[in-house]
């Protein structure tokens, strides 16, 4: 059994993703060149203090939900996220990628800005709501590409803050 990871912020409960998300869960650029690369990048931004086990089996969690339907959802954004015992609550981390990655999207595009979601079973409602909020606020390609030209993970937050209070 893979021990149970704390999130390093709990959400205040006003659904903003700028409470999930801190500055340490923010990498930008991803190094990343491969699909299977970004989501173990972004694992271990999520989940830094776990063990490679631990990061394995959470990684094994988003590659499943990812067998079912690709989280590339177009326009060159991919949410991948997944379901796992291993957090204790909901954990958020985010990258842009400067060369586009390969994603399988559903658009068949390459992708550049990732949001990755973790949480436990039992914070499934809030979970699907972090998936609805971060889907809602991309859609709006000013703020796709404000994400994306984000030279710094302060940067990146800075600008998702103003996107969430716009």
């Amino acid at each position: 059994m893979v021990a149970s990871l704390r999130a390093v912020t709990a959400p205040t409960g006003n659904g903003l993703l700028a409470d999930l998300l801190v500055v340490d869960r923010v990498k930008v650029p991803l190094l990343a060149s491969s699909k299977d690369e970004v989501l173990r990048e972004l694992v271990a931004l999520a989940v830094p203090a776990a063990d490679a086990a631990a990061r394995e089996a959470i990684t094994d969690a988003v590659r499943e939900r990812e067998r079912l339907l690709s989280t590339g959802i177009g326009g060159g954004i991919a949410i991948p996220h997944g379901r796992t015992p291993a957090v204790a609550s909901l954990v958020l981390a985010a990258g842009v990628a400067r060369t586009p990655v390969a994603f399988d999207a559903l658009d068949g595009q390459p992708v550049s800005l990732f949001f990755l979601l973790l949480g436990p079973e039992h914070v499934a409602g809030a979970h699907v709501k972090a998936l609805g909020r971060i889907s809602r606020l991309l859609r709006h390609e000013s703020v796709r590409t404000a994400l994306q030209q984000a030279a710094t993970p302060h940067e990146f937050l800075e600008r998702l803050a103003g996107a969430e209070a716009a």
